[in-house]
């Protein structure tokens, strides 16, 4: 059987930790305004990835809680990979900069599926 690995999520909405009710931003719900504490319980709890979504990022079409996402970086001691308004190769290019490990590209990867296609032959 193969190691299974966990992801546990931190979704960012406002720099507050918060879960959408059926990906409706009016619902959401507060779990915690300190993103980098958050970061820390799940590596307290053994967490080796973090997997972050910039809610409002991707909503906007580029990153909206960059402060809060750096603030979980340099909380964990473990790998991150994000997602959220990452739709160019800068923004690649800038979260990796910062120590991502891993990044997300949802709404890119259908608008302009040549982006992602370089950049994934580029950053393997």
């Amino acid at each position: 059987m193969a190691a299974l690995t966990i992801f546990p999520a931190i979704d960012l909405k406002g720099g507050q930790v918060v879960r959408l009710a059926e990906g409706d931003m009016a619902r959401a719900t507060v779990y915690g305004d300190d993103p980098a504490a958050q970061a820390r319980l799940f590596a307290a709890a053994g967490a080796d990835w973090l997997h972050v979504v910039d809610l409002d990022g991707a909503f906007a079409g580029e990153s909206v809680n960059g402060a809060a996402v750096e603030s979980i970086i340099a909380a964990f001691p473990g790998k991150v990979q994000v997602g959220g308004g990452i739709r160019d190769r800068a923004g690649v290019d800038r979260w990796l900069a910062r120590g991502v490990e891993r990044i997300i590209i949802g709404t890119a990867a259908l608008k302009d599926p040549e982006f992602v296609k370089s950049a994934a032959r580029d950053l393997p």
